[in-house]
């Protein structure tokens, strides 16, 4: 609030029956997407007002019963009543309306962990509601012993409660973090923003005959720390209190009679801005613009007052284009008549829902289609009298009715496939029906399509991971990628990143510069060109497996500019997924330059035989003039721009009938990298706020155009609509400081005549948004020209569809058609059409393996380190073996709900976290010595440290009491990518589990796994390794405790006795053995052995003693027959023998 604030508009609420009179104002707000500030009155009416003259825009009933809050989501505003929650598009058609037996009180609301797509309704009642806000749908009621009047949403869930308590919820749980006492008696308002709750309400006041006042301060508390702050005093009696959306420290406080105070957090003893607002009687609420240029206040005379300044006041920074009702257009006059033929009648064709389309909540079905009667049922039929009988051949029991309802939406969209357990079950009894895909059994159906919108394919649907008794292991994601190219699984925080992450993948000189930086010594564990560099890598070495972004996300929500710039999930605020990857695709490339400048690549990369930097790639260099309408005064100012916005032209305002004009794609390119743009701003020469014009001029385009389509508005929906309106190639030619842009006949007259320098463009791919309907939720797909990433190009483009881990093949007919009212494009990639094809694997050759000679967690206690870092005589190489094992902790537990069969359904699986990875010497005199043996800083809390089974308790991994010099996950990753990618074989047992946590794809040829080897198909059953090390062995391990140095080991030695046995023809005589041994002990080690039986004693992890392991003598020894190792010809101490050395813990 400035000094220069004033009442700008007032306006009153809308008239409610019965008499018609003005309705007491219950609650307000601003609109965080539009120029729209809403009113909900005591009859659950709800008004919008448009712009700082607050004109009225639309009105509908929420309810019956008065409106308590307003929430806001792109599609619409949600309004909660004490008995029902109401969604409405802004325009004021209803989406959903909610009543439940249970909702007898409710008054607050707040969004949860998943952003805009899930809230929490509570009230002066011991039962909260969650809510779908896409399907419009209670997802389960939460029992609380509390009961709360208001709700905020910040870095938590805040709530006050009637008792004058503020409980700090977790958005996920929405378990009590914290209890705080803010007043003594009730809260009568609160806002919580930042890092800050802030509060006011009333105390009990003896001289008042122990009656209500207002307290004479507001509270103030800290979610940073979860402390209270020194109060604010207000001597006028705080009633109302709101943080300023922009500064962080600074509140706005309201009394009853409308005095106005503006006061820094930091300094309460200072109150800078002071004003009066025109009340005659009280006050009865308040609230802020999200852009912090407007207050309105309503009064007791159900008036609305809006405060700021009149020349600058809106209400967001960057408002939607609010959609009007469109003009009457009257059409040529008809010689209308009785012969006068109905096909001259002219109908219009609607790409959006109709006015008259019903809402959901007054559909309900009535009557089904009748249950299918097989030919064979018909022909046994024995007729007795006026009816006929036969034997009941059908799943239903006497006298029950199927329903037929579930049968038909079951088979409307793609249904996920059987477990692959339940696969191999019906392989072995032979049970199954039909092998064909399109048989099989749904009982792990996708989300039910009903719902999705007409028109949109099943392909581009919504498709969700199930979980089977052995986890995400058992989804055959083979059912839905047939193709070579890896799709990215979604059950990960953020995961709506993965369609923009394809694109990166596919444009070949993005990927060459991410693998070219990961291979340089860069080992900052935020560094995201990194993380993009190993996934990569992942994706084209998984070749059509299933891969997850687990470490390039995690990397990218620690970031800390992500939250405040509303790029996580949990802090989205409302923001469309479209919107959301736009803000995302310029974050990325601003921290890819940051990252890229940080480490340079020893060896530049080159294109064409000129070095190139990551300026070349992305940047489009231009100087920007900025010239006053006022005083024509103009000054310049050069700059870089890494991501180019569409820019689309407006329709003529005041004509009768306007119309968008016709602008091909190559027009509206050259628009938006111009920018030719005309704003308001602080001109130097007339010291204040003027029309300013800016212009720019361009110097140079970058080899790959990264651009944002910024397609929300219906005008630019309209062009998008325009069939083949997104051109294959593109050509751009800069001359003198100007930018031309061609396409299609126009681009092949230019260069024909090579009259200028035309740079070629190829669309690489965009993300396109797909709307499936009210009752789906919107998400994001990527298709993608995969032609250009094939080292030959082929004769046709292939486009591919990537919709998380579904991939298809689509013709590109499919792929660049528009249909705005379900796809609407997001981000488009256009690169250089002489880059494309051009895979730089040079890479390989320039790899830092420094980083493996290096000592990185040397324990923080002398004399107990447990490995010996690689020497340089030691470098791996092709075939090189090594022995891998790998513990873990849990971040956060399985979610999990009870279906209506009373059945438990994984709605998201246990997250793990790397905590301890070891790699063992496979050959030569250290053979079986560890080489890395490192502990793993976990970022976030660790819910469960799963000591049973990691052999990892909470010392460990505490940096101030640890025995060890923990190190970030990055060195680990990075460590394991030198050896994959130096063509090491790892060998361990259940590599598969150690792989997935690492979030590394390791190809089958690079794996030896003893628990594959140790295993016979047809029992269905896979050996523990403690198991198979008592009985081939005969040494027990893990007794005590879990420890990878010893797991590697053993698993090292267990590869020795396969080979020994192979060699003497006796494997599959040995194997059948330890099945029969393991049915004889339920595949369990015996707790204690035989005393005639040598047993040896477990004594964990040895220290190194001179780079010697201490008491390493072990069980018997395994000949070793054939050699393993490094290739031919490699040196060091890996060898190329088995034979154990000298210092080996086998000799």
């Amino acid at each position: 609030m400035d000094g220069d604030w004033d009442e700008v508009s007032l306006t009153t609420s809308a008239s409610s029956p019965p008499n018609g009179y003005h309705s007491p104002i219950e609650a307000l707000a601003f609109d965080t997407h539009q120029e729209l500030l809403w009113l909900g009155n005591k009859h659950g009416r709800v008004s919008s007002f448009y712009n700082a003259d607050l004109q009225p825009y639309t009105s509908f009933m929420a309810g019956d019963l008065p409106v308590r809050q307003l929430l806001f989501h792109d599609k619409g505003v949600i309004a909660v009543t004490p008995t029902s929650i109401h969604m409405a598009m802004r325009r004021g058609p209803p989406l959903w309306h909610l009543t439940n037996s249970d909702m007898k009180n409710l008054q607050c609301m707040s969004y949860t962990s998943r952003g805009q797509s899930e809230i929490l309704v509570a009230g002066g009642q011991n039962v909260m509601f969650v809510i779908d806000v896409e399907k419009g749908t209670i997802l389960r009621q939460v029992s609380t012993i509390d009961q709360y009047t208001l709700m905020k949403r910040s870095r938590y869930i805040c709530a006050a409660t009637t008792t004058g308590v503020v409980n700090i919820l977790d958005a996920t749980t929405f378990s009590v973090i914290k209890a705080w006492t803010a007043h003594s008696a009730a809260i009568h308002d609160m806002d919580a923003q930042h890092d800050f709750i802030v509060t006011c309400g009333f105390s009990r006041r003896q001289q008042h005959n122990n009656g209500y006042m207002y307290d004479l301060f507001v509270n103030v508390f800290n979610l940073k720390t979860l402390e209270s702050f020194s109060p604010i005093p207000f001597p006028a009696g705080a009633a109302f209190v709101r943080m300023h959306p922009k500064m962080s420290s600074t509140t706005i406080v309201a009394s009853q009679i409308g005095q106005m105070h503006v006061v820094d957090l930091m300094n309460v003893n200072t109150t800078s801005i002071m004003k009066q607002a025109n009340i005659v009687n009280s006050l009865k609420g308040l609230d802020i613009a999200p852009s912090g240029e407007a207050i309105i206040l309503s009064d007791s005379d159900c008036q609305a007052h809006l405060w700021g300044n009149h020349s600058k006041l809106q209400f967001t920074d960057h408002s939607l284009p609010i959609e009007f009702a469109d003009p009457e257009e009257h059409g040529p006059p008809l010689d209308w008549g009785v012969e006068t033929p109905l096909n001259t009648i002219g109908l219009p064709y609607y790409r959006q829902t109709l006015l008259s389309a019903w809402p959901n909540h007054l559909i309900s079905e009535i009557g089904a289609p009748p249950p299918s009667i097989e030919p064979n049922f018909l022909s046994v039929l024995k007729p007795t009298g006026q009816y006929t009988y036969t034997q009941n051949t059908r799943n239903t029991r006497r006298n029950q009715v199927e329903n037929t309802r579930i049968i038909a939406k079951a088979s409307a969209g793609i249904n996920a496939p059987m477990f692959l357990s339940d696969k191999e079950n019906a392989k072995m009894k032979q049970s199954a029906r039909d092998a064909s895909r399109a048989s099989e059994s749904a009982d792990v159906a996708e989300t039910d399509p009903s719902g999705r919108k007409a028109g949109v394919p099943d392909m581009y649907g919504n498709v969700e991971i199930k979980y089977g008794k052995f986890g995400v292991d058992d989804f055959d994601f083979g059912y839905f990628n047939g193709t070579n190219y890896s799709g990215l699984e979604t059950h990960i925080s953020n995961a709506y990143a993965n369609s923009l992450l394809q694109i990166m993948r596919f444009t070949p000189l993005i990927r060459n510069l991410a693998l070219h930086h990961t291979a340089t010594s860069c080992i900052n564990d935020m560094c995201l060109l990194c993380e993009l560099g190993f996934l990569v890598d992942m994706l084209e070495k998984a070749g059509g497996s299933p891969c997850q972004a687990t470490n390039m996300l995690k990397t990218f929500s620690c970031q800390a500019q992500a939250g405040p710039l509303g790029l996580l999930e949990e802090d989205s605020s409302g923001n469309s997924l479209s919107n959301m990857l736009q803000g995302l695709n310029r974050f990325l490339l601003d921290r890819f330059s940051m990252d890229y400048k940080s480490v340079p690549p020893p060896t530049p990369i080159t294109f064409d035989g000129t070095n190139i930097t990551f300026d070349n790639i992305f940047a489009t260099q231009a100087t920007t003039a900025i010239r006053c309408e006022h005083c024509r005064s103009e000054h310049t100012r050069s700059g870089k721009t890494l991501v180019n916005e569409l820019m689309y032209p407006q329709p003529k305002l005041g004509a009768r009938h306007p119309r968008i004009p016709k602008f091909s794609f190559s027009q509206i390119l050259k628009m938006s990298v111009e920018r030719e743009t005309m704003s308001r701003g602080w001109c130097n020469r007339c010291q204040k706020y003027q029309y300013l014009s800016t212009k720019k001029a361009v110097h140079s385009a970058p080899a790959a155009l990264m651009l944002n389509a910024a397609a929300n508005s219906p005008e630019a929906k309209h062009f998008w609509a325009i069939p083949g309106w997104l051109p294959a190639e593109i050509g751009i030619i800069i001359e003198h400081d100007q930018f031309f842009c061609y396409e299609g006949e126009d681009l092949k007259l230019h260069l024909s005549r090579g009259i200028h320098k035309v740079a070629v463009y190829s669309l690489i791919g965009f993300v396109a948004d797909i709307d499936n309907g009210q009752h789906q939720k919107s998400h994001l797909v990527s298709l993608v020209n995969v032609s250009h990433v094939q080292p030959v190009a082929p004769a046709e483009s292939q486009w591919h569809l990537f919709n998380d881990f579904l991939v298809r093949p689509v013709t590109p007919q499919n792929a660049l058609t528009f249909n705005t009212s379900w796809k609407v494009p997001s981000v488009i990639t256009y690169q250089l059409k002489a880059a494309c094809n051009r895979i730089d694997d040079a890479w390989k050759q320039a790899m830092d393996c420094s980083l493996l000679y290096r000592d990185t967690s040397s324990s923080a206690v002398p004399g107990e380190r447990t490995y010996r870092p690689l020497a340089l005589s030691e470098a791996p190489g092709e075939g090189t073996v090594v022995a891998l094992d790998t513990e873990f902790v849990s971040i956060r537990q399985a979610e999990i709900q009870i279906t209506s069969e009373g059945e438990s359904e994984t709605i998201r699986p246990t997250v793990y976290a790397l905590a301890r990875v070891s790699i063992l010497r496979a050959s030569g005199e250290d053979e079986g010595m560890p080489f890395i043996d490192d502990y793993i800083m976990v970022r976030g809390g660790i819910v469960d440290y799963l000591t049973n089974f990691s052999g990892i308790v909470a010392e460990d991994l505490n940096p101030r009491t640890s025995r060890h010099s923990l190190v970030p996950l990055k060195v680990v990753y990075k460590k394991l990518w030198i050896l994959l990618n130096k063509g090491c074989l790892f060998l361990g047992h259940g590599l598969s589990s150690d792989f997935r946590v690492a979030n590394i794809h390791v190809p089958k040829a690079q794996r030896i796994d003893t628990g594959e080897l140790f295993f016979i198909k047809e029992h269905k059953r896979k050996l523990k390794l403690a198991f198979v090390a008592w009985h081939v062995l005969k040494e027990p391990i893990q007794v005590d405790t879990h420890d990878s140095i010893e797991d590697a080991r053993t698993a090292l030695k267990l590869y020795r006795k396969y080979q020994e046995y192979t060699d003497a023809g006796i494997w599959k005589t040995m194997l059948n053995s330890v099945y029969a041994s393991g049915k004889d002990n339920n595949f369990q080690p015996p707790t204690a052995a035989k005393k005639d039986e040598l047993v040896i004693q477990p004594s964990g992890t040895p220290p190194l003693h001179d780079g010697r392991l201490v008491d390493a003598s072990s069980g018997p020894v395994t000949p070793v027959r054939r050699p393993i190792g490094l290739a031919p010809g490699t040196g060091g101490s890996f060898g190329t023998g088995f034979t154990p050395g000298r210092n080996s813990p086998f000799k």
